[in-house]
Order: C-alpha cells, then structure tokens, then sequence
C-alpha cells in the first residue's frame, strides 16, 4: 500500500533530521580545516556515517567542496583540493537512511574574511525567501521558483551559482522515475507546477537549494533542505 503524502514527508523529515545530526557530529570533530584534502575530509565523514548513524550508502558522488571547487555544482567532478586557510568550504551530503533519501547542504568559512562569512549568512537567507515563495503561492512553478532564487541572490550582491534551484526527493532512488528530467527539478526548463503529482500519482517533495558565488567569480557557497 503505497503512502500518503504526510507519511511520505514525515519519513523524509525524519532522514533529513538524522542528517543534520550527521552534520553537527562532522562540524563538533572539525573534519574541515586547513590542510586538509576534500577526499580526506569525506573519508572521514563516509566511516563517522557507518559507525555512529548506520549508513552504508549515499546517492552523492562528491560531498566536500573546497575553494574553487565550492563554485561548482553536484554535476562537476573536477581534481580534487587542499583546503586552504582562508577557503570557503561547503558539504553536501546525501545518505539514506532506510531507503530514504536526506539531501542536505552547508557551508563553512576557514579564516576570517568578511565577505565569505557574508556569504554563508545569506544561505540560509536566500532558503528561507525561496521556502515562503514555495508555501505561499500553491501554483508556484519551477521556472518562478527558480527565477525568484535567482533575483533574490542579485539583490544581495552575488551570483546564483546553480543551473537549478532543487530538485524532487523521497524514496530511493528518487533519479529513476519516468519522464522528463527537468519535471523534476527546479529550473527555468521547468514551467509546470511543483505540486502536479509525478507519473506514479504521488505528490511531487522538494529539496530547495541555494548556491551563492561572489560577483568575480572567486568564491561561492552551498545551503539546501526541504522545502516543505
């Protein structure tokens, strides 16, 4: 018998709290710090998983980014870097917990640069304006969902690094399902409505991201949720 979207959500709600967690526990052992490297730090954060919250398998194929890598997105695959002692450094995590997916992002200053500390404040900032756009309007679509993170990042002073906004989550593997790719994420290709129900009947749950990068392109930042 296939779950109502309230049961779908709370078992989501509950993966994504055990990530947070996940997330305290790595920033409480200072996983990310100067010297060293992304793959070091992932390793670390891949056995503290296993042995403290029983993960065993993630749908991430790169989950620490530091530096320049921070400008680039989950797509990308580039060498991987030293954290440096004034790097912007963002994770990007994604376990699953019970065949549930959690999809959670955040982001970390090495050093004391104002305008990367700046930069990490407005995440969260820019996550919330685009979490009261998806609540407020119920016929919101993806392209104005998306256009919206967009304007919001201009208007403090940044780039919006991502070429999407989010994308759809829930059962795993949620990249199998049918159809159009871009139904199921939030971008400007995406001119429907976020909650039409996917080709299954079920509604349609969304991660909300916010990918920051300075206006000369030499940093950037990563934050990212539920919207719901």
């Amino acid at each position: 018998m296939s779950l109502s979207r309230a049961e779908r959500l709370a078992e989501l709600h509950a993966a994504e709290a055990r990530a947070m967690a996940l997330l305290d526990a790595i920033e409480a052992r200072g996983f990310v710090a100067a010297g060293r490297t992304e793959r070091e730090v992932e390793k670390d954060i891949y056995a503290l998983a296993e042995l403290d919250f029983g993960v065993t398998e993630h749908w991430h194929k790169r989950i620490c980014r530091a530096g320049a890598n921070a400008k680039c997105t989950a797509r990308d695959n580039p060498p991987v870097l030293t954290i440096a002692a004034d790097d912007l450094v963002y994770l990007d995590l994604g376990p699953v917990f019970e065949n549930w997916e959690a999809d959670v992002g955040r982001s970390y200053v090495v050093g004391d640069d104002p305008l990367k500390h700046a930069l990490v404040a407005d995440l969260s900032r820019g996550f919330d304006a685009m979490q009261a756009a998806y609540q407020g309007n119920q016929d919101i679509t993806g392209a104005a969902l998306y256009a919206l993170a967009t304007d919001w990042a201009e208007q403090q002073g940044w780039r919006f690094g991502g070429v999407i906004g989010g994308h759809i989550v829930g059962e795993f593997p949620h990249a199998h399902l049918p159809g159009e790719k871009d139904f199921y994420r939030i971008n400007p290709a995406n001119t429907g409505r976020l909650r039409d129900p996917d080709p299954l009947g079920q509604d349609r749950l969304w991660i909300g991201e916010i990918h920051l990068v300075s206006v000369d392109g030499s940093f950037g930042g990563f934050y990212e949720r539920l919207l719901d």
